[in-house]
């Protein structure tokens, strides 16, 4: 289930993976390094889905129903230019983050720059959630 949220919640779908990865860190049996893995992986595959609409699905993005706003597009595109392949990092932020895996796509970023930065990110943000869930508990 947390592999799962975590992915759909990286593609273009609203979805939240935060709140799925606490309620399992918090009622369940399976190790915490577990959940990070599965929802780290997860979220990471879920932004290569983007980084290939990118690739192959750019050339409709004037229509009703592409994904991606052209208004967001733009936004993570000088994003993306400002800080290159760095800004792979921050794909975890809402909104922008699957507008700069998008770019990436179009741009043709390679995989072996586009995976480890994405990957980094979006494990270090699980990280600190559940690393912040783990103080919280420590309180109670």
């Amino acid at each position: 289930m947390v592999f799962s949220v975590a992915f759909l919640s990286a593609t273009i779908l609203p979805l939240g993976s935060e709140g799925v990865l606490l309620y399992y860190a918090n009622n369940t049996t399976l190790s915490v390094f577990l959940l990070w893995l599965f929802a780290s992986v997860g979220n990471t595959l879920g932004g290569l889905t983007n980084w290939f609409l990118g690739i192959y699905l750019v050339r409709f993005e004037d229509r009703k129903w592409f994904p991606i706003k052209p208004k967001s597009r733009q936004k993570a595109e000088r994003f993306f230019n400002r800080y290159g392949v760095w800004s792979l990092l921050f794909t975890w932020l809402p909104v922008v983050g699957d507008g700069i895996a998008l770019v990436a796509g179009v741009l043709r970023t390679p995989l072996w720059y586009f995976l480890p930065l994405v990957f980094i990110g979006k494990a270090a943000r699980y990280a600190l959630i559940l690393w912040g869930l783990h103080q919280v508990m420590a309180f109670m």
